[in-house]
C-alpha cells in the first residue's frame, strides 16, 4: 500500500553522456536539465516499484522543476523524492537534487500507476494503426 510521507534517494556522477552537450540541451559539458529530471522521475519510479504488485509499474506524466545551480562532470548529485499524496493511481512527489555544493534542483514530479502489459499492449496499438 503505497501512502504519502514514502521518502527515497538515489546517486549519480555527473559522466559526459549526462552533459547539456551531450544530451543537446546546451553546448556546455555540465551537468543537463534533461538529465536531472531523468534522475528525478528514476528515484521517483525506484521509490514505489518495490511496493507494486508482480505486472505493475508506473509512468511520469508531469514534471514541473527548476534546475537552480551547474554541476560540473565528476561531481555527484544525489536526489530525494517523498511521495505527497497517492489519489487513485496518480502519485505525486516532491522532488529535490543536490550536488556538493547544495540544491540544485527542486519542483514536483507526477507519475500513475499502470499495468506493464495493458499499457504496452495499447501503446502497441499505435504500430497497428500506421501498417
Amino acid at each position: 500500500m503505497l501512502e504519502a510521507g514514502l521518502k527515497h534517494e538515489l546517486t549519480i556522477t555527473v559522466e559526459d553522456k549526462l552533459t547539456a552537450a551531450a544530451v543537446g540541451s546546451g553546448a556546455l559539458k555540465v551537468f543537463s536539465t534533461p538529465s536531472m529530471i531523468a534522475l528525478m522521475e528514476m528515484c521517483a519510479r525506484d521509490a514505489i516499484q518495490p511496493h507494486l504488485e508482480e505486472g505493475w509499474g508506473s509512468v511520469g506524466t508531469l514534471v514541473n522543476v527548476r534546475h537552480l545551480s551547474a554541476t560540473p562532470m565528476g561531481l555527484r548529485v544525489r536526489c530525494e523524492c517523498e511521495l505527497l499524496e497517492v489519489k487513485g493511481k496518480r502519485l505525486l512527489f516532491s522532488v529535490r537534487a543536490y550536488d556538493p555544493d547544495g540544491l540544485i534542483g527542486e519542483g514536483q514530479h507526477e507519475r500513475y500507476l499502470i499495468n506493464n502489459d495493458k499499457f504496452m499492449a495499447k501503446a502497441m496499438e499505435k504500430l497497428n494503426k500506421t501498417t
